[in-house]
């Protein structure tokens, strides 16, 4: 009975070390393991290169017999998707009548970068850039969206003189008001003393008459 009583005390213990390294593994590895990181929008300049970045994290090291990666682009979000790039067991450009051979991969699968880099942007090439990732065994398959936007010129940058002068307009005015408030309660604060003085004036006359009269009254 005893030896039956340590064989189930360490089963239950092999069994709670076992459930404590599966909860680690879940908390550390949830089912929704996978991120795609891109930002949501880019801006460039027409007739320049742009880099459109994309970049995944996993709890699974990238199996390049497993992993596979797709690149797609949209006119809008209505619009059908048209791949122009995908990975299965190497890196693929597809044929477009829209890039051509504009498009390379500029990424690094090691570091789990996707990003590519458009050459010559043109106008037509403003869109919406999908990124699409699938790394075994997470189950997700990860997914970003970049919105392209194509620019004909910089913006011109930020006047700060505008600003400036505005600045200084409003700081004037505030000194101009401090000062005219500080001149009005100093010319308050005077006539307020001269009052006191006037005041204290008269007593002292209404004083000296009363002594007087008092004075007179004796003799």
């Amino acid at each position: 009975m005893p030896i039956l009583l340590h064989f189930g005390k360490t089963q239950w213990a092999s069994a709670l070390k076992l459930s404590c390294v599966a909860l680690m593994v879940f908390l550390a590895c949830p089912v929704n393991s996978m991120d795609v990181l891109v930002p949501p929008q880019i801006l460039a300049l027409n007739g320049t290169d742009v880099r459109i970045p994309c970049a995944f994290t996993s709890c699974y090291k990238l199996d390049p017999s497993k992993f596979a990666m797709n690149w797609t682009y949209q006119e809008t979000s209505n619009s059908t998707e048209e791949m122009f790039m995908t990975y299965k067991n190497k890196i693929t450009p597809l044929k477009s009548s829209r890039f051509g051979d504009r498009v390379t991969f500029s990424g690094n699968l090691d570091k789990n970068d996707l990003s590519i880099t458009i050459l010559d942007v043109q106008l037509t090439d403003e869109g919406i850039y999908n990124c699409y990732v699938r790394n075994p065994p997470d189950r997700i398959h990860g997914h970003g969206a970049i919105q392209v936007l194509v620019l004909t010129e910089l913006p011109p940058p930020r006047d700060s003189t505008i600003a400036v002068a505005i600045g200084a307009s409003v700081g004037g005015i505030l000194a101009l008001l401090i000062l005219s408030m500080v001149v009005v309660k100093c010319i308050r604060r005077h006539k307020n003393q001269e009052l006191i003085s006037d005041e204290q004036k008269m007593e002292e006359e209404g004083k000296a008459d009363g002594e007087g009269g008092t004075e007179e009254a004796t003799k």
